[in-house]
């Protein structure tokens, strides 16, 4: 098993900056990658950015692309998400996950994490 705790959401003006962070614990030499992931009302959960444990390869996608940072600290066992020059469109519940699966061909869809946060909100006012 595999817990994590994510923390640093919160309200931000336009143009702002928040810092994320994913705090995981128990099984975590079977974490292959962490994801970041959020879900806006009404909307589908999407792909934020994701960092492979041990490598340190990231993944964004499109929208947060040169705005969003994902970083890690094996040390601490904790993984973060830099967000930069937040819109109202980053208004979301943020979620991390964790991909235990090595063979997992793609780390954008939902699908392939088997552990979850409870997220945490960000809300961007305009």
């Amino acid at each position: 098993q595999v817990q994590l705790v994510e923390s640093g959401g919160g309200l931000v003006q336009a143009g702002g900056s928040l810092r994320l962070s994913c705090a995981a614990s128990g099984r975590t030499f079977s974490i292959y990658a962490i994801g970041w992931f959020r879900q806006a009302p009404g909307k589908e959960r999407e792909f934020v950015a994701a960092i492979s444990w041990s490598g340190g390869s990231t993944y964004y996608a499109d929208s947060v692309k040169g705005r969003f940072t994902i970083s890690r600290d094996l040390g601490e066992n904790t993984m973060s998400l830099q967000m930069n020059s937040l819109n109202a469109e980053d208004t979301a519940v943020y979620y991390c996950a964790a991909d235990i699966n090595p063979l997992s061909i793609t780390l954008r869809l939902a699908e392939v994490y088997e552990y979850w946060g409870q997220g945490t909100q960000v809300t961007v006012s305009s």
